[in-house]
C-alpha cells in the first residue's frame, strides 16, 4: 500500500520534546521535498518545516525556528520533526505530505498524528 503514516504525537507538558515520524510505503522518499504542516482547530494550515530532497536544504516557519529540527533518513525512508520547548500553540494535528506548499497539490499525505502540549 503506497502511504504516508506519521507517528510519534502525544501528550506532553509545556517545555517537553516529541519527536515525530513520517514513514513511507510503497514509495520513496528520496524523490521528494518533505513537508511537516499542522493545523489547530479553528485556525488555517500551517506549513511547520520542510526538507529537500536535493541538498537537505531545510526552511522553519518562524514560530517554531530554534525549536524543532527536520531531518530524513533515506536508508529508513522517514522523514523526522523533533519538536523541542513545545509551548501550548504548537497542540495541533501535524501532518506531512511530499512537498513544501502547504495549499499542495500533494502525491501522498499522512493521517495526522496528534499534539497536545498541555500542562
Amino acid at each position: 500500500q503506497v502511504q504516508l503514516v506519521e507517528s510519534g504525537g502525544g501528550l506532553v507538558q509545556p517545555g517537553g520534546s516529541l519527536r515525530l515520524s513520517c514513514a513511507a510505503s510503497g514509495f520513496t522518499l528520496d524523490y521528494y521535498a518533505i513537508g511537516w504542516f499542522r493545523q489547530a482547530p479553528g485556525k488555517e494550515r500551517e506549513g511547520v518545516s520542510c526538507i529537500s530532497s536535493s541538498d537537505g536544504s531545510t526552511y522553519y516557519a518562524d514560530s517554531v525556528k530554534g525549536r524543532f529540527t527536520i531531518s530524513r533518513d533515506n536508508a529508513k525512508n522517514t522523514v523526522y520533526l523533533q519538536m523541542n520547548s513545545l509551548k501550548p500553540e504548537d497542540t495541533a494535528v501535524y501532518y506531512c505530505a511530499t512537498d513544501c506548499g502547504v495549499a499542495g497539490p500533494y502525491d501522498y499525505w499522512g493521517q495526522g498524528t496528534q499534539v497536545t502540549v498541555s500542562s
